[in-house]
Formats: structure tokens, C-alpha cells, sequence
């Protein structure tokens, strides 16, 4: 969006999404988000009220979307995606477009849903605005964004060896909000009754050089703006991984890769939602409650 700090690269993130798609087939690497597909059919699942029309922005190839669709209260999902490559592989009714440009009228979808996308956007309160005006009133948002401690590992061994060997670093590895962070992005955007949760967890690999090919596969790899341009030395990158194995590895010689979702629940204001009390119209007193009851004689 125009002013927003640039912090991404989407074209580079566009691109390579399309590269990916061009194999036509949806690989094993995508594990992280058919956890998030897992957890939403979970969450949706007792949500007792129907959700006619749905949006899925940042859909990447649709997986998400293919898992809600055996809901018996989702209705009809449309996929939203930059990647036209990625989008010729998803199913259904979709739209190219970018996650914070949405091309939905004002109260026009009974429920959003993003899967580990909004976290690369350049301006995510901008994206979170809109997606509270598409929204009807009481429709219901559910986003799953990479956050936190997410590739604390292999960030610290990039770090660690750049520093050693060039005396200083380039950004490699994208910054990731916490979730009290996102919590509140949730508030400024005017999202009732909002909830920011987090599941943290960790894979492990061969190698870091595996992770890093995965990351790859996943379109995952470094896209920030600021990144180097200077192709990685092979003396840089042996380094690197040599780090992290120094650091992180496991006793059967595996290396963990620590992930960390941060799932944010919101509603479009609706007048039948619960609201908090005003300050100071409470009938008991709060010491009263937690005064200590007198023992029995």
C-alpha cells in the first residue's frame, strides 16, 4: 500500500510462487500448512453458524480451502492469490489479487480465513482494515501468521557466521511479530472480541541444508527488500550450516527448526455481541470477592 515501509519484496515473492507451481503438483514440504488446515476445520467445525460465503486470502494452491470445503457450514470459498501460477492449481471460484488489495465490497463475506500469508504482507494493519470492512457484521476473521521464535535457528547461525567472517550481517532470515503484537493489530483495526493465540512447535531435518532447500520449495526463502544482492559463498553457506549444527543439534545428529503460529480470532462489530462493563458499574466490590472466608470454629 502506498506509504507503507517496503519490506518485502512481493514481486520476488510472486515469482517464485509461480516457479514452484510451474511442477504442477503440491509437494511434502507443505506440512506447516495443512496444520493450519487441520486447525481450522477444528475451530470451524463448532462454530454453530453457517458461513455462506467465505474468502481464503492468500491462498497459494488452495489446500486450506479444499479442507474447509467438507464443512457442512462453509458455503462457497473463494481463493485469493498474487500468484497466478499458484492459483491455476487451486479448486473452486478465486481471484488474483494481492492480500492487501481485496477487491470485496463493504459487508459482502460472512468469513476470512488466511493460512500463513498475512505475516509477509507490507502493510498488515492496512490488510486487517480491510478485511473488517469486507466483512458482514458479526463475520468472523481466522488467520494463522508465522511469528515469534519462527527459524530462531538458523537466523542466529546466518548471524553467527556473517559476523565472523565478514565482521558484519545482512537480513536473511524476515523479522516476526509476537503475538501480543498481533493481538493488538487485531484492536486497532476495530475487530470485536479478539483472540491471538500461538502453537509453538518444532520439525527437525537431516541438515540445515535440507531445511533451507524446503524453505525454498516453500517459496519461504529470503524475500526481504533489504536483503544482499551478493550471491552466498559456498565459504559463507558451509559456515553457516556448520553453526548450526555446532548449536542445535540433536543427539541422533538431526537439527531442529523451531516454528511458531500465532492464530488470530476476530468479528466484525455486531450489536449482539458480548461488550464489556463500564468502568465502575459493577454490583460487588472486587476486594469483597477476594477477602478471605472466615474459618469454622
Amino acid at each position: 500500500m502506498p506509504g507503507a515501509p517496503q519490506i518485502f519484496d512481493q514481486r520476488l515473492l510472486r515469482v517464485r510462487k509461480d516457479r514452484i507451481a510451474a511442477h504442477g503438483a503440491i509437494s511434502g514440504v507443505d506440512f506447516l500448512i495443512a496444520r493450519v488446515a487441520d486447525d481450522f476445520a477444528d475451530r470451524l467445525g463448532i462454530v454453530r453458524r453457517d458461513f455462506p460465503l467465505a474468502a481464503n486470502i492468500g491462498a497459494y494452491h488452495g489446500l486450506l480451502s479444499d479442507r474447509l470445503r467438507n464443512l457442512p457450514n462453509i458455503g462457497k470459498i473463494i481463493d485469493v492469490e498474487a500468484s497466478s501460477g499458484s492459483l491455476a492449481l487451486a479448486h473452486g471460484e478465486k481471484i488474483a489479487a494481492d492480500d492487501d488489495a481485496l477487491p470485496f465490497a463493504p459487508q459482502s463475506l460472512d468469513l476470512v480465513v488466511s493460512g500463513l500469508s498475512l505475516h509477509l504482507v507490507n502493510d498488515l494493519p492496512g490488510a486487517l482494515a480491510q478485511i473488517n470492512r469486507a466483512l458482514k457484521p458479526d463475520g468472523l476473521l481466522l488467520a494463522a501468521l508465522l511469528a515469534g521464535d519462527t527459524l530462531k535457528e538458523l537466523r542466529e547461525s546466518w548471524l553467527f557466521a556473517e559476523s565472523e567472517l565478514f565482521g558484519g550481517a545482512s537480513p536473511r532470515v524476515a523479522p516476526f511479530a509476537d503475538v501480543r503484537e498481533l493481538g493488538g493489530l487485531l484492536q486497532r483495526a476495530s475487530f470485536a472480541l479478539p483472540v491471538a493465540d500461538t502453537d509453538s512447535f518444532r520439525a527437525t531435518y537431516a541438515s540445515p541444508l535440507a531445511l533451507m532447500q524446503d524453505l525454498k520449495a516453500m517459496a519461504a526463502s529470503n524475500m526481504l527488500t533489504d536483503r544482499s544482492r551478493i550471491p552466498v559463498s559456498r565459504g559463507l553457506l558451509f559456515r553457516a550450516c556448520e553453526i548450526y549444527q555446532q548449536r542445535s543439534a540433536l543427539p541422533d545428529g538431526r537439527v531442529p527448526a523451531t516454528f511458531e503460529i500465532v492464530t488470530l480470532t476476530g468479528w466484525a462489530p455486531h450489536e449482539s455481541q458480548q461488550k464489556p462493563l463500564k468502568p465502575g458499574s459493577a454490583q460487588v466490590s472486587l476486594t469483597e470477592v477476594l477477602k478471605p472466608k472466615p474459618k469454622n470454629p
